[in-house]
């Protein structure tokens, strides 16, 4: 285990409002660790600056830099490389079953309902190829957040392995991964109604320091 005098010296490349750069400071909160922030404005268009796509030619965020090594992108990669570069309190199951498990329902919104709704699919949404207005986009994140959160609640109620937790009683990466999903549709007001699994849950993440700390609303750049 490394303790805080040994820590290396982590960056991340972050913006306060996005999902999956909330994914990373959960597991860095939950892990003791801890990363220099290094702020890349989505909204003014600097991911797509010619320095910060040197580090992330898709120019998305997070990116995770530590000194002497490639930079990390890909926000359920860099749980899984902090899940092992630091392996307690581990973020995934010890068991086979369990930890495919928990990949499964992290993975039904990681990669299948977060990248519907991320500011490059509005951008193309709302220019002339397809010309959606607000209601139009607001429409298509009510679809896309339900559908994925429905799914994830009718398969957290239907297994035995769901505790206060995704996956037992303590947080694994699912929880992380659902916490940032839920929190856009807190942020975007956009109520999922028929989850109690998942409300269950949330209750057990928003009690828990390490989730709470990595609100969006707390983050530096946030709107008052």
């Amino acid at each position: 285990m490394n303790s805080p005098q040994n820590q290396p010296h982590f960056e991340l490349f972050a913006f306060w409002r996005t999902s999956a750069t909330y994914r990373v400071r959960v597991a860095l909160n939950l892990k003791g660790l801890t990363a220099h922030e290094r702020i890349v404005n989505l909204d003014a268009g600097e991911q797509r600056s010619e320095a910060f796509l040197k580090i992330n030619p898709l120019g998305a965020i997070p990116a995770l830099v530590e000194p002497g090594h490639a930079p990390l992108t890909q926000s359920l990669a860099i749980l899984e490389f902090l899940d092992e570069f630091q392996p307690a309190p581990p973020l995934l199951p010890k068991d086979l079953h369990g930890r495919a498990r928990v990949r499964s329902l992290a993975a039904m919104l990681a990669a299948d309902t977060h990248p519907l709704i991320t500011p490059r699919v509005k951008k193309y949404l709302a220019s002339s190829a397809a010309g959606f207005d607000d209601a139009a986009w607001r429409a298509w994140q009510i679809q896309w957040f339900g559908t994925g959160l429905a799914a994830v609640e009718q398969r957290l109620a239907a297994d035995q392995e769901t505790g206060s937790f995704c996956h037992g009683d303590t947080p694994t990466v699912a929880d992380i991964v659902l916490a940032s999903i839920v929190v856009m549709t807190r942020l975007f007001k956009i109520t999922v109604p028929n989850t109690p699994t998942i409300d269950r849950i949330m209750q057990s993440c928003d009690a828990h320091a390490a989730f709470a700390s990595a609100e969006p609303a707390r983050q530096q750049g946030a709107p008052a």
